[in-house]
């Protein structure tokens, strides 16, 4: 089964409640409605609900009275999660009166159901930019426990089975942290490793922590970085299947890792490729997409207690869609 139907056949086996907070965007309406046919999952649509049936017939739409609708202008929940935001945010200065305005951002109303147990994962960007997105996240669900960097993972699709997990590799960071330090870099390894179990489904995720150097081939404070980041992350998880530092090609190819690498249990296996700084993560995937032609699915963002996603606002509605079913596996694990 391809990667892709085995997300979606794992969301449709343990429903869990995303919350779509741009509910009248039509890529998102569209893609709520499909994952409602398909019984992907429970949809929470936040907004007018007169003004979401109107779009929704507007656009041929049948499924939508199959989801929650929930206006924070009328809810009787709205003061309820304007006390929980107060509460979270009022040693950072937060009013009461800031708090109740806030609570009506779809944005934010959102992450208080999910703060409050009603819902288990939240997806915007359509029409929000990412730090629209992840503020609310930040403020409200927080960080998981052990980690205070939110990164971002990808999914990369190749034609090279021999390489990965069958010719599918996780890339990370690739959408967050520009310049990590060695234990943000460790956060990212551990959580990259977890959102290869939890969304592609890796049995064991092997994973590669990437520099220009293998195993003290060169000498540079940057690699240093790279060695302390994979101490760190075998203390951070000690199950953890790991090495570093490895060049990309000692990461992959077997016969390479056995000479640059002999003895380590990773190279020439590795699943999971964490990258130095988001500029070569960001890099190297793009490269894989155009030059190698694999199909990336993300970014998957990571390190937050519940899933938040953050959505390309040039996405379409199959996008959004798969990013249901990612979010809904993050948040079966994250329980």
């Amino acid at each position: 089964m391809a990667l892709i139907e085995s997300i979606i056949e794992r969301a449709k086996s343990n429903k869990q409640r995303i919350v779509l907070p741009e509910s009248l965007e039509e890529r998102t309406i569209k893609a709520a409605d499909q994952a409602l046919a398909d019984d992907l999952a429970e949809i929470i649509l936040i907004g007018s609900e007169k003004e979401i049936k109107e779009k929704a017939e507007s656009l041929g739409l049948k499924n939508i009275s199959k989801a929650t609708i929930i206006d924070p202008e009328t809810s009787s929940r709205t003061a309820g999660y304007a006390n929980l935001l107060y509460e979270l945010r009022k040693s950072k200065g937060m009013t009461p009166e800031q708090a109740n305005e806030l609570a009506k951002n779809p944005l934010y109303f959102g992450c208080l159901i999910i703060k409050s147990g009603d819902a288990d994962g939240q997806i915007s960007g359509a029409l929000s930019t990412t730090g629209d997105t992840l503020r609310p996240a930040l403020q409200i669900i927080k960080c998981a426990p052990g980690i205070s960097c939110v990164s971002g993972a990808m999914l990369l699709i190749t034609n090279t089975r021999q390489y990965g997990e069958d010719g599918v590799l996780v890339f990370g960071d690739i959408a967050v942290t520009p310049a990590p330090d060695a234990n943000q870099l460790a956060q990212i390894a551990v959580c990259t490793a977890q959102t290869a179990k939890s969304v592609a489904g890796f049995a064991e995720p092997r994973v590669a922590m990437l520099s220009f150097s293998t195993k003290g081939s060169a000498k540079h404070e940057v690699v240093d970085k790279v060695v302390e980041a994979t101490s760190i992350a075998r203390q951070l998880n000690p199950e953890l299947k790991i090495d570093g530092e490895l060049q990309v090609d000692a990461a992959l190819v077997p016969s390479v890792g056995q000479k640059k690498a002999p003895g380590s249990d990773i190279a020439g296996k590795a699943n999971v490729l964490v990258f130095p700084n988001l500029e070569a993560g960001n890099i190297g995937y793009k490269l894989a997409q155009r030059l190698g032609n694999a199909d990336a699915i993300g970014p998957i963002l990571q390190g937050i207690a519940r899933p938040v996603n953050d959505l390309s606002r040039g996405c379409s509605v199959d996008d959004i869609y798969k990013m249901i079913a990612i979010t809904a596996c993050q948040a079966m694990d994250a329980k």
